[in-house]
């Protein structure tokens, strides 16, 4: 199976998400989008696909957001996509992209529903919550 994951190695969320896809056996091609950001179309697309308005797919806690005046309502999408481009930073992670389909994977347990392949044994995040017992199962929280 044909996964990508837009990855930040800094982020909790995205090294998570990571590692559920590698818990799966599968090794995804790894974008570092810090350094390496989607062009445009890549970047519209994988909103589009994971059924996301474009502001909903922008990160804005410890990003230049609110300096450059993303939150006011008349910046529209085509704007906003200029500014992550321009700021990496402002996309939000981990996009995962799979043939099952797109997800911005917060939590990281979404990337789940697109893996394909079953877990192959217990994966606790890094926070201590068990995620997958240890017959490769979705733990079920409250």
């Amino acid at each position: 199976m044909s996964v990508t994951i837009y990855h930040n190695p800094d982020c909790g969320t995205s090294r998570n998400t990571l590692a559920l896809i590698r818990n799966a056996g599968i090794e995804p091609l790894v974008i570092e989008y810090l350094t390496q950001p989607p062009d445009r179309a890549t970047l519209a697309g994988l909103i589009a696909a994971s059924g996301l308005q474009v502001r909903e797919a922008i990160r804005q806690k410890g990003t230049p957001y609110a300096e450059l005046g993303l939150d006011a309502p008349s910046i529209g999408d085509g704007q906003l996509l200029d500014a992550m481009l321009a700021h990496p930073i402002l996309i939000n992670r981990p996009f995962v992209s799979t043939p099952l389909g797109v997800r911005l994977c917060r939590p990281s347990e979404l990337v789940l529903d697109i893996l394909g392949e079953p877990q192959r044994g217990a994966f606790t995040k890094e926070d201590g919550e068990r995620v997958i017992d240890a017959d490769g199962k979705r733990v079920q929280h409250g």
